[in-house]
């Protein structure tokens, strides 16, 4: 197991839980706690046996889930959630950029906060958007369900995207 670091955990339902490490889900399939969906194409070795390694397995019962408190804003989720390019022209971006600026009270959070490059970033620096006679490419947005999951390994492996409803980005 060199590469395979995660495997996507299902409910009984197909809805995705968690991450979980490809050593859980490999010891969740054997106790007949979870069964593979896909696999990673690797596989495990002992003496007397080759196991393959599972890159989604689904719960044989089905789970409540509790709660779901948001997902936290990061640098990394943002620019997760705006797929690394600017908010602004659509390069890639380095920076975050609060839309309404914190020096005009502006607060960091989701709705408030773009990924942006560095020129255009300078370019805006605290005006309004008005002022800077710049508009957004998109309305930002606080990530709803499990973009966490996304967020958590910074990328998706493709296998995981039908049961995200994401394609490589967060939802």
């Amino acid at each position: 197991m060199t590469t395979v670091a995660h495997a996507l955990l299902l409910n009984a339902t197909y809805e995705p839980i968690h991450l979980v490490t490809a050593r859980r889900a490999v010891l969740l399939v054997l106790r007949q706690k979870a069964e593979v969906v896909e696999e990673s194409g690797e596989v495990l070795r002992s003496e007397t046996r080759t196991i393959p390694v599972p890159s989604v397995i689904r719960l044989v019962r089905m789970v409540r889930i509790p709660y779901q408190a948001k997902v936290k804003l990061s640098r990394r989720a943002l620019a997760a959630r705006d797929h690394g390019l600017c908010g602004y022209c659509g390069r890639t971006g380095e920076t975050m950029d609060h839309v309404l600026p914190r020096s005009r009270g502006g607060r960091t959070e989701w709705e408030n906060v773009v990924w942006a490059c560095k020129p255009c970033n300078g370019r805006k620096a605290d005006k309004l958007l008005s002022e800077a006679k710049m508009a957004l490419r998109t309305k930002p947005y606080a990530p709803k369900g499990r973009a966490w999951i996304v967020i958590a390994v910074g990328t998706v492996d493709p296998q995981w995207e039908p049961y995200l409803g994401v394609a490589g980005a967060v939802a």
